[in-house]
Order: C-alpha cells, then sequence, then structure tokens
C-alpha cells in the first residue's frame, strides 16, 4: 500500500493535492489543502482535477488557498511522529505481573459499551 493518497477520480493515479468537501446544506462545495487524514465523503483531488473542478447549477465553489509553508512538515510534526511511536513502543503490563498486556486484552480492558462495531472507551490511566 502505497503511503502517498491518490486522487479520488476513477483511472487517476496522480497524488493528491487538495480535499473536496461537500455542505449540502448550504448548496456549497469546500475545494481546500489535502487533509491530514483520508475522511469519509471527502475527496481528494489531483492538482488538475482541482483546477478543473465545477459545481452543480446553484451550487457554490469555496477555494481555500493552499500555504505552501503548511504542505512541509514541520519539526514540530516530526518529534509529535516519533513520541507517538515511542509510546506505542512501550510495554504494557498488568498490575502485579510481569506478563505484557497482549492489544485485545487492553483494548478489552478499557472497552465501557459496544455497539455493532462500534465500541466506547474509558480514558486511559495514567
Amino acid at each position: 500500500m502505497s503511503p502517498v493518497r491518490r486522487c479520488s477520480r476513477t483511472a487517476c493515479g496522480r497524488p493528491a493535492v487538495a480535499t473536496l468537501t461537500y455542505v449540502y446544506a448550504d448548496s456549497t462545495a469546500v475545494l481546500g489543502p489535502l487533509a491530514t487524514y483520508a475522511e469519509p465523503h471527502c475527496y481528494d483531488l489531483c492538482a488538475e482535477h482541482s483546477e478543473r473542478l465545477t459545481a452543480p447549477r446553484g451550487w457554490e465553489v469555496v477555494r481555500l488557498a493552499v500555504d505552501p509553508a503548511t504542505t512541509q512538515p514541520s519539526s514540530d510534526d516530526l518529534e509529535a511522529l516519533a513520541n507517538a511511536v515511542r509510546e506505542a513502543a512501550r510495554p504494557t503490563e498488568r498490575r502485579g505481573t510481569d506478563r505484557r498486556l497482549t492489544e485485545r486484552e487492553a483494548a478489552d480492558r478499557m472497552e465501557v459499551a459496544r455497539r455493532g462495531h462500534l465500541r466506547v472507551l474509558r480514558p486511559p490511566e495514567n
């Protein structure tokens, strides 16, 4: 799986540079910088498709300017990533034993309720 997000348009394999979101209540299409995460009901577009974007009759297209400085990772982003990796590598232990919890056991201990595939988790203990 490629770490680069691709354009959502059919048969287009170019890298995505912008995210398109529809606000149906306002009849507005919002085209802005590439979202941090791929979200459902949002569409990632390449440069060509984002430039040629048109909206249905009666709809407004709002184009948010892309700040070139925000497209590159900052030192804060890299530090946060390193901290997240360190935290994920830290072993989780049961109280009173030296055995590490499996990921499933840790998730079960934090689960408060379940409905279908959704789970409600209690906040982690510090």
